[in-house]
């Protein structure tokens, strides 16, 4: 079994001084503040009952006392299990009981989220204030990682049916980071701007990244844009994580203006973005790296490297340099060019869903993760990420990506947005429909 240091106790000693975690408010809190804190807030889950190896269940909106959180049961060397704000009562509680949790750890304010969590027997809750009030109970620290340990489970729909919990080693999270520094690089005055949610993987991610690398998170609560823009514009953050919409608004608000020099990657996630979308971008020389990846690949596994980014727009790039792909039809390989099913391996690869034996004999054939999305790789060995599997429309035999016909429509002036689907037909057997936002008047 491979062991490194403890990470949050590794980057304490290298670097106690630098700065961990930046807020909107401008406070600042170093990486011996963050050990500090983590290792008190984890004697007082000690004293309250949580043991090692257990499963515990967090439930919170971005903030400081989340990334204290998941760093003491890190110390406390149990599986977090990261809830989904957005989530009703009883899907929350479906997930704490197919996780086996044994307790939940909640932000105060969400406390109406989990009433059917509480009121379950055998079930604790403690919210963020519980915790503080409790005494501290020493126990031993653990000075290594194993790297084969589950860390995470994080819910998704992934490929197929209802949702599964995918395990995330330490090791799995540990080369999501490393291969994104081979790709991106570490530069000495990186700042990564996070907005997107913790309980998320490409959230997440940038937490780990921070303290493997020695660099400061600015992190949001959640996506405002102004205070947005003031961390690009003015607090010289050098690379931010965005989806679609976010990227769509950002050029909106930036108007006339230049995004600055300092700003080195907008790592774009989330699925197939608009063509015209990134010709913009090129445009107003925002440096978009589209990327691919999902909650069973710890966040990106591909991604467009900087000196492909205006050449090859439209692309996902090539594997990160431990990971592999293919693109499979009927069980073979494809030939460049040819649409299939994208296939991947590597040690960001989940080894499977908690408690599914089944869906992990359906998704992970020999160390392959089927991802149930479509695409081809060109003849340079470029992504190209197509649609879903399940949301591909085949209209009098031909096959129609619902994500290229929304690009186009998004492409067209006064609309903001567009979903299509497929509807049955008796002449064409599926025929695409769309359904639209229009720009409003006021904006």
């Amino acid at each position: 079994m491979t062991v490194i240091p403890h990470w949050l106790e590794k980057r304490a000693m290298l670097s106690p001084n630098d700065i961990a975690v930046q807020f909107v408010n401008g406070e600042k809190v170093t990486f011996q503040t963050l050990r500090e804190d983590a290792i008190h807030f984890a004697k007082q889950l000690h004293a309250l009952g949580v043991q090692p190896k257990s499963r515990i269940s967090l439930l919170s909106n971005n903030s400081y006392n989340m990334v204290v959180a998941i760093h003491a049961l890190s110390y406390l060397e149990v599986t977090v299990v990261l809830l989904n704000t957005k989530l009703a009562q009883g899907e929350l509680l479906f997930q704490f009981n197919d996780s086996d949790s044994t307790i939940c750890i909640y932000a105060d304010e969400l406390k109406g989220k989990i009433e059917k969590i509480r009121d379950q027997q055998n079930s604790l809750t403690y919210s963020f204030s519980e915790i503080k009030r409790a005494s501290a109970k020493a126990f031993t620290l653990p000075t290594e990682i194993h790297l084969d340990d589950v860390f995470t489970i994080m819910y998704t729909s992934g490929t197929t049916g209802f949702p599964k919990g995918v395990l995330h080693t330490y090791g799995n999270h540990f080369w999501s980071a490393t291969a994104s520094a081979l790709n991106l690089g570490i530069h000495e005055e990186d700042k990564w701007l996070a907005t997107l949610p913790l309980f998320h993987v490409s959230g997440l991610s940038i937490l780990i990244k921070s303290v493997l690398y020695g660099m400061p998170v600015h992190l949001h609560e959640k996506f405002e844009m102004n205070a947005f823009m003031k961390d690009i514009l003015e607090n010289g953050v050098t690379i931010v994580s965005v989806v679609t919409v976010m990227l769509e608004q950002l050029l909106r608000e930036l108007g006339n203006r230049e995004v600055p020099a300092s700003l080195r990657c907008v790592l774009l996630g989330g699925g197939p973005a608009p063509k015209p979308l990134l010709e913009r971008c090129k445009d107003k020389s925002i440096p978009v790296f589209q990327s691919y990846g999902m909650t069973e690949t710890a966040s990106q596994i591909v991604t467009l490297s900087n000196k492909d980014a205006l050449r090859k727009i439209g692309s996902a790039g090539k594997p990160l340099f431990p990971a592999q792909l293919k693109i499979v039809i009927d069980g073979k390989e494809a030939a460049p060019n040819e649409v299939g099913e994208i296939v991947v391996k590597g040690p960001m690869v989940t080894n499977g869903y908690y408690n599914r034996d089944e869906a992990n004999r359906e998704t992970i054939k020999d160390g392959w993760l089927f991802t149930g999305d479509l695409g081809y790789v060109d003849d340079e060995g470029f992504l190209y990420v197509l649609d879903r599997r399940k949301d591909l429309i085949i209209s009098g035999g031909e096959n129609i990506y619902p994500a290229e016909v929304e690009g186009v429509l998004k492409a067209v002036e006064g609309i903001v947005d567009a979903g299509v689907i497929g509807v049955p037909d008796e002449k064409w057997g599926q025929v695409p429909v769309a359904f639209v936002v229009k720009e409003s008047k006021d904006s």
